[in-house]
């Protein structure tokens, strides 16, 4: 399974993006000194389009297949994208407080520390939907990592589609995401422009 290993802080500096984004809470500072020359149209799509990348941990070959999912789909194609993005199971976890950056929201998918509907689950790239149970595994749940974790559950914000009880090691999707949902700013459709070409 491929995997991108660059230092997060420095990937953020160069894509211009806050970590507080990835769930990290250290500051990256510009230097005012710093002058770049001004991007063509080509790179402003492409920093686009390796920002949402980088925000999700999907690679080029995935991040293409959403795209061209989302484009067949009717709609506006790059609010679509960007919701089959946040759909993923390992987003959702990360969404819901289960761990602190998507990173770490992956990795306790793929050791499958989380059911869907009482069904395990350690795919990351998972689609949930509208009516589904994300839950801990009850065997996980005595673990130190969640035990520290029911502490923190309730301080971080939940967006309003999906629910979570705050002491239970479980929460509900009730609707599909929306683009005011995304938390970050994007321009989606320097994205759709870039693989329209």
């Amino acid at each position: 399974m491929a995997k991108n290993t660059q230092p997060v802080l420095k990937r953020c500096k160069t894509l211009g993006l806050s970590p507080a984004v990835l769930g990290y809470s250290k500051e990256t500072k510009r230097n005012p000194k710093q002058m770049r020359r001004k991007q063509s149209e080509y790179a402003i799509q492409l920093n686009e389009k390796q920002k949402v990348k980088f925000i999700y941990g999907v690679l080029e070959k995935q991040f293409r297949a959403y795209y061209e999912k989302a484009e067949r789909k009717q709609g506006i194609t790059g609010e679509i994208l960007l919701q089959e993005l946040e759909r993923r199971l390992d987003n959702v976890v990360f969404r819901m407080g289960f761990a602190s950056t998507r990173r770490e929201a992956r990795q306790l998918v793929n050791h499958a520390h989380f059911t869907v509907n009482g069904k395990k689950v350690n795919i990351p790239s998972f689609q949930v939907k509208p009516g589904d149970v994300i839950a801990v595994r009850e065997k996980s749940r005595t673990t130190p990592k969640f035990k520290a974790l029911m502490e923190e559950l309730g301080k971080k914000p939940t967006p309003k589609w999906m629910d979570k009880a705050a002491e239970s090691f479980e929460g509900k999707i009730i609707a599909m995401p929306a683009r005011d949902d995304i938390d970050y700013e994007v321009a989606e459709h320097l994205i759709v422009e870039f693989y329209s070409k």
